[in-house]
């Protein structure tokens, strides 16, 4: 099994998605196999965004890294990890995934998807079975930068509500050792160059003084930060304020955009609200900190 995870990883990943790639060479750390079969949870009335349905797998027991790759002309060498949102209940795959990475793509940045483990186990403090996965996802890429042209020094994250969430949890806790290592990969470090949370949940208590949740220890190695929400999302606006406030405290580098109206939960599709142009703002710092001229050591 190592063997043939080995030789997966270093296959040549042309233009666009590859196969998914096992996230471990053997069973994930802690999984006890006290959920279901992986399945599309996706129902033909379900919630519409930006006026189409949305993908919903849910009881991930065996997480993967999907690549996308954007063009040669276009690589720039920097790479994100790409974590959907879904409540730790299930993963909005597309909505927040694979549009996602091909948006990615034509900005020439190689997009990772990561398929992490949910629901929430019994047990499972602090969401500790994203983070193992997430912490995974950052080491993998990184120790695979230079077979999948990526500059190992601009690799980020970014996630969408609890992925958002996951995202600043590895932000303030790649150090944290969650799970025994398998292999030399996790021998790198697993700390994101800058991190994307949009729309993040669960980054503030529930008080009304909204404090920054105890598990997120920001510092002044916490990585570059975009933050975007909205004024009516029912998440709370206050998970990017206070956040941002905490980073700011600390110095590290972060921009954020608030907007009136918009909601929860509409990624990257288009509708008639200002918040929709976030990616363009998004480009923009990306651009501003560097990371989308192309890199001569990658």
């Amino acid at each position: 099994m190592m063997m043939s995870l080995i030789l997966l990883l270093n296959v040549v990943i042309t233009a666009g998605a590859a196969e998914p790639i096992p996230l471990w060479p053997k069973d994930a750390p802690d999984e006890q196999g006290v959920i279901g079969k992986e399945v599309d949870t996706t129902k033909p009335d379900g919630q519409l965004a930006g006026g189409k349905r949305v993908t919903r797998i849910g009881n991930v027991s065996q997480p993967t890294i999907t690549v996308y790759c954007p063009s040669k002309e276009k690589d720039t060498g920097t790479a994100v990890v790409v974590c959907p949102g879904g409540g730790y209940n299930i993963l909005a795959f597309d909505l927040e995934g694979s549009e996602v990475c091909e948006w990615l793509n034509s900005i020439g940045v190689t997009g990772v998807l990561l398929k992490y483990r949910v629901p929430k186990r019994p047990g499972d403090e602090q969401h500790k079975l994203p983070l193992q996965d997430a912490q995974r996802a950052l080491r993998l890429v990184r120790f695979h930068a230079k077979e999948w042209s990526v500059n190992p020094k601009r690799i980020g994250v970014l996630g969408f509500s609890a992925g958002g969430h996951l995202s600043v949890n590895l932000s303030n806790n790649y150090d944290q050792r969650t799970y025994e290592p398998v292999d030399e990969a996790d021998r790198g470090s697993a700390r994101p160059d800058f991190a994307l949370p949009i729309y993040p949940a669960y980054l503030v208590t529930k008080d009304p003084n909204s404090k920054l949740a105890h598990e997120l220890n920001v510092t002044s190695n916490t990585p570059p930060t975009f933050l975007v929400q909205t004024q009516d999302d029912g998440i709370r606006v206050e998970n990017s304020v206070v956040y941002y406030l905490a980073l700011k405290n600390a110095k590290v580098p972060v921009e954020m955009h608030l907007y009136p109206a918009g909601g929860h939960g509409y990624g990257l599709r288009p509708s008639d609200k200002v918040v929709s142009t976030w990616p363009n703002r998004a480009e923009e710092w990306l651009r501003s900190l560097g990371f989308l001229t192309p890199a001569q050591d990658h």
